[in-house]
């Protein structure tokens, strides 16, 4: 009887592991085309990793965004087109799902997120200065 208890409580425990992993995977993937898409529009400008300066001294690093607004408000930005506080930046504007996967990007490098009682310097896409 203590056999049957133990094969079962290990099968459920591998079903439930077959259920977490594909969930897993595809959060690893999204954020995973989130960094090459930030790698291969953003990186001209912005430090897009978890460490180094942005080569634009305007452009912000990635990794710092959520020390003034949540990340996740910047989606709407990004699929109508962000606006930016620095003149070199292009406009872009992305599908839906790639902004996710941007999103879900740039939530995974942050410093520290954001305090939620703190008021933020600068609504997306614009610098504190105005």
């Amino acid at each position: 009887m203590v056999q049957g208890r133990a094969a079962r409580s290990t099968f459920l425990a591998l079903g439930l592991v077959g259920f977490i992993s594909p969930a897993i995977a595809v959060e690893k993937g999204l954020t995973d085309k989130g960094e090459v898409l930030v790698r291969e529009n953003c990186s001209r400008c912005h430090a897009v990793g978890l460490e180094g300066a942005s080569p634009n001294a305007e452009a912000p690093p990635f990794r710092t965004l959520s020390s003034n607004y949540p990340v996740s408000d910047l989606a709407e930005s990004l699929a109508e087109g962000i606006v930016s506080g620095h003149p070199e930046m292009p406009i872009f504007v992305f599908k839906p799902h790639d902004v996710e996967a941007i999103i879900a990007y740039l939530e995974s490098i942050q410093d520290a997120p954001m305090d939620p009682e703190a008021s933020p310097d600068a609504a997306p896409g614009e610098t504190p200065d105005g």
